[in-house]
């Protein structure tokens, strides 16, 4: 959602940005954005697939478009992009131990750019905290565009 909420944001304001979203682990590499309605409609199983359609459902639902298979943080990401944004401390100390010595990005948590808070993880939550995330990366994007290009 991120991803998809910082380029709209930079869209809307004009500015050419390259946005791309990793993960500091492994775990969903390939899947596409949570998607809970169209894989509740289509499982026998609507327990286990019940979170993939609230990232997409809540994009769609304040016109954000999006389209990303999750993939994992590489080594040529610390040096592609000129800034890593992480979603909280944990992300934040695995990009730091990750972050190659030629590594060039700045590297910070996104919530510094304004409260210096993490964004809340809505995974496991129901779709409140999908709409609380979407609050919180349309701000900090927001802000992190203001002091980016304040910058340039």
């Amino acid at each position: 959602m991120g991803e998809a909420v910082l380029r709209h944001e930079a869209t809307k304001r004009g500015i050419d940005i390259e946005v791309d979203s990793a993960g500091t682990g492994a775990y969903h590499v390939g899947e596409d954005p949570d998607d809970r309605y169209t894989n509740f409609q289509q499982s026998r199983f609507p327990i286990l697939t019940i979170r993939h359609c609230r990232t997409i459902s809540t994009c769609k639902k304040h016109n954000i478009p999006i389209d990303h298979s999750a993939r994992q943080v590489k080594d040529a990401d610390f040096s592609k992009f000129q800034y890593i944004l992480a979603a909280d401390e944990s992300n934040l100390r695995n990009l730091m131990a990750k972050k190659p010595r030629e590594g060039t990005a700045t590297v910070r948590l996104w919530g510094s750019y304004l409260a210096n808070k993490p964004i809340s993880d809505p995974y496991y939550g129901d779709i409140r905290g999908f709409e609380q995330c979407f609050e919180d990366c349309t701000k900090l994007s927001n802000a992190f565009l203001d002091e980016v290009v304040s910058k340039n």
